[in-house]
């Protein structure tokens, strides 16, 4: 998805620092700081964050990044307990994603 969306390899890959990257605007990392916060501890969303996010995103796009964040760290837990990850076929070159036991 992110190579859709035109990141780069490089990105994709030195996501970790993606604060200190000049190549990620300040709307994408708003929203990675809401992604890396909410997965790690939710209860680290500060005043100061929701206010960077309402600089860049409306009522409704928070709630959609929200639901997404929320949605794949749901999928990660998932997996994580049944011991499951993507195959070959998941990756960004394949169509459709299946997963297989560890």
């Amino acid at each position: 998805m992110a190579r859709r969306l035109g990141w780069s390899d490089e990105q994709i890959s030195d996501l970790a620092n993606f604060e200190q990257r000049a190549d990620f605007t300040e709307k994408e990392k708003a929203a990675l700081r809401l992604a890396e916060r909410m997965t790690r501890d939710a209860h680290t969303i500060d005043d100061q964050l929701w206010t960077e996010l309402r600089r860049h995103f409306d009522e409704g796009e928070v709630v959609e990044l929200l639901s997404a964040i929320g949605l794949f760290n749901y999928f990660n837990r998932f997996n994580d307990a049944l011991q499951m990850e993507p195959t070959a076929s998941a990756t960004p070159s394949g169509s459709e994603g299946s997963l297989s036991k560890r």
